[in-house]
């Protein structure tokens, strides 16, 4: 098993992969840990408006996977996304293949760099403009977490993708 760095719960069930960092100097090194209470907006705070769509788009789609508790996106995310007890994980490592969570890679062009895209010999086929799919190995490239390109629309497509794999986990 690869050694993950990022953020998030100590058993994600779904791995979000994004290219970049934030640019603080707390996520420039290797390791994986959980956030606390407040930092999301910390980094939103200190880093501008990119930081915060990221968060707020990941925190749309979790919640409507598993709202826990919260009525709210904006609660979740602030209280419970990437944090310890979180099913999420935000990873600035590759993905494992070989790993059978849910994984989300954002963006083609990483998705490019990672050699992942079936015309590269990858196992991700397109299905539609922006997303492709590899079910065998449970791998989903979608938009970049961007209101413009990952809108709620197309949330809810990547929702129907999830959704299943997400209940059929529920049944193991």
């Amino acid at each position: 098993m690869k050694t993950l760095s990022g953020l998030g719960g100590r058993a994600p069930r779904l791995k979000v992969f994004i290219q970049n960092r934030p640019p603080l100097p707390a996520y420039q090194g290797p390791g994986y840990r959980a956030m606390v209470p407040g930092e999301i907006g910390a980094i939103a705070r200190d880093t501008g408006n990119h930081w915060r769509k990221v968060f707020n788009v990941y925190a749309k789609l979790a919640f409507a996977l598993a709202p826990g508790p919260f009525d709210r996106w904006q609660d979740f995310r602030d209280q419970q996304l990437l944090q310890d007890a979180s099913s999420f994980a935000l990873l600035f490592s590759p993905p494992d293949l070989a790993d059978n969570s849910l994984k989300l890679v954002l963006g083609k062009g990483y998705a490019n760099e990672l050699g992942l895209l079936a015309e590269q010999g990858g196992p991700l086929a397109w299905d539609a403009p922006g997303f492709a799919h590899s079910a065998d190995k449970r791998l989903i490239l979608c938009p970049y977490f961007d209101y413009r390109q990952l809108s709620d629309l197309k949330i809810g497509y990547l929702l129907s993708w999830l959704r299943p794999l997400w209940a059929e986990d529920d049944r193991t």
